[in-house]
């Protein structure tokens, strides 16, 4: 199908093209004007459409594929670290402790340190002391997030200035890591970051807006022309993000399209939706809007928060107490869901334990027999632990899968603070994305990031190979490939774009527009420098993004 009537801006030639619309690249040039694709076909007929002021692209044998779009992701947060005490470009305790004390150095007057990135990984047990942080910084307070969101490290002065100590009781719905006689070790798990977080200045309102255009900025460099902001809401250090995007989409510069998922208080009840309605009727601005809802259910299984059916295991490998949280008790969570189901919203889950995803399962089942079937596009993301019993009631109950494929590989969170704390038949049932594709449930990909890398394609790549790319692995004497994670649950490399991009658009309610390569739709583009589909799927990982269009305007060019 064609646009004839419209001379085309830009043309597309010399490579293939994944539409979207199939499970493989077809031979094929793409015309685009007006900010649409008006034609997909062979190159006589497209090339026809060319004007005198007509741009070609030759794509030298790469592949043009549809705008990714992230589902799941925190671009505010991520562009504020990025701007200030970044620690996500290094990958051990000293390398940390060198940024940290090159920030002081750098920034006299501030009076916190504030930042993160740090990875569980790079500690003993996951919990990085005060004592270190003192060593850099004894004289000011620091409070560094680490690279999840579900913890935090902080110095003596900042636990003082907070009023924490050895009496201090640890929050319903988080703990302080202490040291042997009760006194805080520096380390501070889920809700009990909030004690230190809610005296850090906050970010003001131009450094989060300069955040936001930076995070924005890098996104379109990997191809990412849209994507759904998992927490909008007011968090420790950050200002209210919901007026972030507004001003930005109020004054153009928000140029990728945006889902934002208001963040539903958990110590609150259903007093709120109509505080939630009324920002949703507000959030509606050019390229932005506010028109999910966030339920975060649990924690992560690294700090033994995430819910689970069963207890975590403990060193020795024996049953404990623990079998996680539950942040919302799952009577509150049906009838929260049951009413954000009738208002409307879409509901965005992040339910990481088997636990926590049959609550929101069993919540969403609650919402379809009171309220029927409808179209608001329900998703859970992380997943995982999925016990077998819940993998078909995703098809069943039309929630979409929202998947993080860069977790679902063998690495040291994996392989030292996971594993081996679930045992190894409920670590088999990590990362089903296999079986949920099989099960029939609609796949939509994300990368949560600033907690993982935002590069679509290497989460493709684990998605596809269950495995990172060799030349992330940090290993003395070479790169060391390590075996394939559950091999059983991969993707095949249409399927795992495909997630990523007509996935992603569904869910974000903009697949008529978005997601595909189909004449009419917007030129939402992408060019990757080689074809992944003609290369090993090793090597998948080794594909970059040339250039990145969003509604036909170049917003990123590899080569300036």
């Amino acid at each position: 199908m064609a646009n004839t009537s419209q001379r085309a801006d830009t043309v597309f030639v010399g490579g293939r093209v994944f539409t979207g619309t199939g499970p493989a690249p077809v031979d094929a040039a793409v015309a685009v004007g007006g900010g649409r694709i008006l034609a997909v076909g062979d190159a006589t007929t497209v090339r026809s459409l060319a004007g005198r002021a007509t741009e070609f692209v030759d794509l030298a044998g790469g592949l043009l594929v549809p705008g990714f779009q992230d589902a799941h992701v925190h671009p505010v947060v991520a562009g504020v670290q990025m701007l200030g005490c970044d620690l996500s470009g290094e990958h051990t305790a000293d390398g940390y402790l060198a940024v940290v004390a090159r920030h002081v150095e750098n920034h006299p007057d501030a009076s916190w340190i504030r930042g993160g990135g740090w990875s569980m990984d790079s500690f003993p047990g996951g919990t990085p002391t005060r004592g270190m942080l003192d060593a850099v910084v004894p004289d000011r307070p620091v409070m560094l997030t680490n690279r999840d969101g579900h913890g935090a490290w902080a110095n003596t002065r900042a636990l003082e200035l907070s009023g924490i100590d050895r009496h201090t009781p640890d929050p319903a719905d988080g703990r302080i890591e202490r040291e042997p006689d009760g006194t805080p070790a520096g380390t501070l798990q889920e809700g009990a970051v909030d004690l230190v977080g809610r005296h850090l200045p906050v970010a003001t309102a131009d450094e989060a807006h300069a955040g936001l255009l930076a995070a924005q900025e890098h996104l379109f460099a990997l191809g990412v022309t849209g994507w759904q902001d998992a927490m909008i809401g007011e968090f420790p250090g950050n200002p209210d993000n919901f007026d972030v995007y507004l001003r930005a989409a109020r004054e153009g510069s928000l140029r990728a399209r945006v889902v934002g998922a208001l963040w539903w208080d958990r110590d609150r009840g259903l007093d709120q939706l109509p505080v939630l309605e009324e920002r949703r009727r507000t959030g509606q601005v050019g390229r932005f809007n506010a028109t999910s809802v966030k339920i975060m259910q649990d924690g992560i299984a690294e700090n033994f928060t995430a819910g689970m059916l069963e207890p975590y295991l403990d060193r020795c490998g024996c049953p404990t107490a623990n079998s996680g949280l539950s942040f919302i008790e799952p009577g509150l969570l049906a009838d929260a869901v049951c009413a954000l189901d009738r208002s409307g919203f879409q509901v965005h889950f992040h339910a990481l334990g088997d636990r926590a995803v049959r609550e929101a399962l069993d919540a969403l089942a609650a919402a379809r027999g009171a309220n029927g079937v409808n179209d608001n596009r329900h998703h859970m993301a992380h997943l995982q632990v999925v016990h077998p019993d819940d993998i078909g009631r995703f098809a069943s109950l039309g929630v979409a899968a929202n998947i993080q494929a860069l977790w679902a590989a063998h690495e040291p969170q994996m392989d030292e603070l996971t594993i081996p704390f679930l045992g190894p038949e409920r670590a088999a049932l990590q990362y089903p994305f296999g079986d949920l594709r099989r099960a029939g449930a609609r796949l939509v990909a994300g990368s949560d990031w600033s907690v993982s890398s935002p590069d679509p394609l290497w989460g493709i790549h684990v998605a596809v190979n269950r495995a990172v790319p060799v030349e992330t692995t940090d290993v003395p004497g070479g790169p060391t490939p390590c075996p394939p994670f559950l091999p059983g649950q991969a993707l095949t490399l249409a399927e795992a774009l495909t997630a990523y991009t007509a996935g992603s658009a569904w869910v974000n309610h903009l697949d008529d527009m978005t997601g595909t390569v189909e004449a009419g739709k917007y030129a939402d583009l992408v060019v990757l420098d080689r074809d992944p589909f003609a290369h090993p799927a090793p090597e998948i990982a080794d594909t970059r993004v040339s250039r990145t269009y969003v509604e036909g305007q170049l917003v990123h060019s590899a080569t300036g």
